[in-house]
């Protein structure tokens, strides 16, 4: 995927830029895509029965990246995933873009590749027509496989002797009422086809009864309401001078900030060097940060439900998910949109637009002060840039946000929307491990856990992760009245003592430091990653998820760089058995003190359906934060200027 082309929401031009590649992290142009999909097609000898699942940029070392300047000559290579779907081989391969030859090719054993899939209308129209397919859906009385939809879900692993080594899925099915229906209200229990991916047809189907089709609608679109509120007044939002944020090609410069924006099929929004100017120096804080896995795991044992457990990021991809956004819908204001260039399981790049919104916000008070001797009052407004996506996963809507704020902060939050996994029930059945949302329709019991990847780089490269509780003074002869309390700092100096959980009670956060780099009070500089909502798995700890997704069970993770560790489940979770990931990375016991560490957060939604989530769901917010802590000399947002002929008094009262 690439970005190509840059333009003001409100302007009545598109701006392209100069294809020209500008920067080593430039993600891939369209051409650069079609180039390694060629290379691979002509010199790699992997047969004519390919299907390509990856196709990137493999970027350059952090080192070269760091020594860039304008001008330097780039050498770009990709890397590529495919699938030989006749063979039942994956392959890797490195790909030389300037000389057109394939610097690595290898068979990787045993694993399966994300869902690739060539047209899919095409493909659920074969599954739905199934001869033995159709024959179930006349048990359940429903005559016409054109309204049938299925979902491919990951199958997960259990181990089943006729599943090894087989590309699979489990089809979840539904029927609309009509074309136009939201067919999620009308969930088809008891019946799962098992889904041969290789060789696009239906391997077997579980049918585990007739359960009645629940009898409502459940429709949300425009068409179908019968009226909408009219006492809405309008909101305007405009910037007379433009936004305040400056882009060259896939750098932006906002204020103090700078840093810049790519996107990848599996993590979809990426963002790298992110810096802060300070005093004329521009500081590095991240170097690299994306959404690196989620997983999202159900709680109910009945019929094959228990098979649910969905690595949306490495079984399907959340950048091949993406949405084309649309202004005053998803983005609101004076809005620049990042177009992507994504590729067909051809290798055959097509472009996407709108991919990423990125836009200023009023974020209410930044600081203030009345000083009531002189009757005087100081008040700065918050201003946050925003920089985001949002992705479709089957009947889930996911928001990817990142917020930059003027003091230094730095956010960031998932928005969860769309609609809840529906199941189906026998009337009078009240279920127990999820909830009635409309008569006969259960949404069940489930959990969304997100692993974020940073690549720390506060000052320089040299850091440490200190894990920060407040703690209770005891009582001595200093602390006589019981009223002390202090933070207590502790080092994580090794890989097996990185892994680590929350606590409330403590106000526990996590702090990144460089020790050989002091503010002005000598004390080092840092930036502290704190936690939002959170939560551990309810999953017993042999049960198949928690070997397959064993980065729910910690929420702080640290690792020694190394360049090659990118996702916290492993490169190939799709059907994996587990332990792969960060155990098996961490097993190596790396020091971390003064050390290249990357820190994988991972922070989790529990989610209890409620009636007012259907039919379609009111967005719910998660995530965390991270702010400076001794990182500055002072508050560096002083040089806000005063908000000006916002207060209704013509300029001359004291808040100007």
């Amino acid at each position: 995927m690439v970005i190509l082309l840059g333009k003001q929401s409100e302007s009545p031009t598109t701006t392209t830029f100069n294809p020209k590649v500008a920067h080593p992290l430039d993600p891939l142009r369209a051409d650069e895509i079609n180039k390694a999909a060629s290379i691979v097609k002509k010199k790699a000898g992997l047969g004519d029965h390919l299907l390509f699942e990856t196709i990137v940029l493999s970027e350059p070392s952090k080192e070269d990246v760091l020594a860039f300047k304008l001008g330097d000559e780039i050498s770009r290579e990709a890397f590529v995933v495919v699938l030989n779907y006749k063979k039942e081989e994956v392959y890797e391969l490195d790909i030389s873009l300037k000389t057109a030859n394939i610097l690595r090719c290898e068979h990787i054993p045993g694993v399966q590749p994300a869902f690739i899939f060539e047209d899919f209308a095409e493909w659920e129209s074969k599954m739905t027509h199934d001869p033995a397919f159709v024959e179930a859906l006349k048990k359940r009385g429903i005559n016409d496989p054109d309204l049938v939809m299925i979902d491919p879900w990951p199958i997960s692993n259990f181990d089943v002797e006729g599943e090894r080594g087989k590309r699979l899925a489990i089809g979840r099915c539904w029927v609309r009422r009509e074309k136009g229906d939201n067919g999620y209200a009308r969930p088809i229990e008891g019946l799962s086809p098992i889904l041969d991916l290789n060789k696009n047809e239906i391997m077997e189907i579980h049918d585990f009864g007739v359960v009645p089709i629940p009898p409502n609608d459940g429709n949300y679109a425009a068409r179908y309401q019968k009226e909408f509120r009219t006492d809405i007044k309008p909101i305007e939002i405009t910037q007379p001078e433009g936004p305040s944020f400056v882009v060259s090609g896939n750098e932006v410069k906002w204020q103090k900030w700078q840093l810049r924006v790519g996107y990848t099929p599996r993590e979809g929004l990426v963002l790298h060097t992110i810096g802060y100017e300070d005093g004329g120096t521009v500081r590095p804080i991240i170097y690299r940060a994306a959404l690196s896995e989620m997983v999202v795991p159900y709680g109910d044992p009945t019929n094959d439900h228990y098979k649910k457990q969905v690595f949306d990021s490495g079984e399907v991809g959340i950048g091949k998910c993406a949405n084309s956004l649309e202004l005053g819908c998803d983005c609101l204001g004076e809005i620049y949109y990042f177009d992507a260039a994504l590729y067909n399981s051809r290798g055959e790049a097509a472009e996407l637009k709108n991919v990423i919104c990125m836009h200023e916000e009023d974020f209410g008070i930044l600081w203030k002060h009345t000083d009531m001797r002189l009757k005087e009052t100081e008040t700065r407004r918050s201003r946050r840039l925003v920089i985001s996506s949002v992705a479709t996963v089957g009947n889930y809507e996911y928001g990817f946000f990142w917020y930059f704020y003027q003091d230094g902060g730095i956010d960031f939050q998932v928005k969860l929307t769309g609609i809840v996994n529906s199941a189906a029930v026998p009337p009078g059945v009240t279920p127990k491990n999820g909830t009635l949302v409309a008569p006969q329709v259960v949404a069940h019991n489930h959990q969304h856990y997100f692993n974020v990847r940073m690549d720390m780089m506060v000052d320089g490269m040299a850091n440490s992760v200190y894990e920060v509780d407040t703690v209770r003074d005891p009582i001595s002869d200093e602390n006589r009245h019981g009223n002390a309390f202090s933070v207590q700092r502790t080092l994580i100096a090794k890989e097996s003592e990185a892994q680590r959980v929350i606590d409330p009670f403590a106000a526990r956060y996590w702090s990144v430091a460089n020790d050989s780099k002091q503010n002005y009070l000598g004390h080092p500089v840092s930036y502290k990653v704190v936690p939002g909502e959170n939560v551990l798995p309810f999953h017993h700890d042999d049960a198949v998820i928690m070997k397959r997704a064993t980065f729910m069970t910690g929420h702080m993770w640290v690792t020694q760089y190394n360049e090659k560790e990118m996702y916290a489940a492993g490169n190939y979770p799709m059907q994996h058995a587990g332990g792969d990931g960060l155990p098996k990375w961490m097993s190596k016991d790396r020091k971390l003190e003064n050390e290249d560490v990357v820190v994988w957060y991972t922070f989790g939604h529990n989610h209890i359906p409620r009636a007012e989530d259907w039919p379609v769901m009111p967005v719910v917010y998660t995530g965390f934060s991270m702010r400076p802590s001794g990182f500055f000399d002072m508050n560096p947002a002083l040089d806000v200027p005063p908000s000006m002929n916002h207060c209704g008094c013509s300029g001359e009262c004291n808040c100007h």
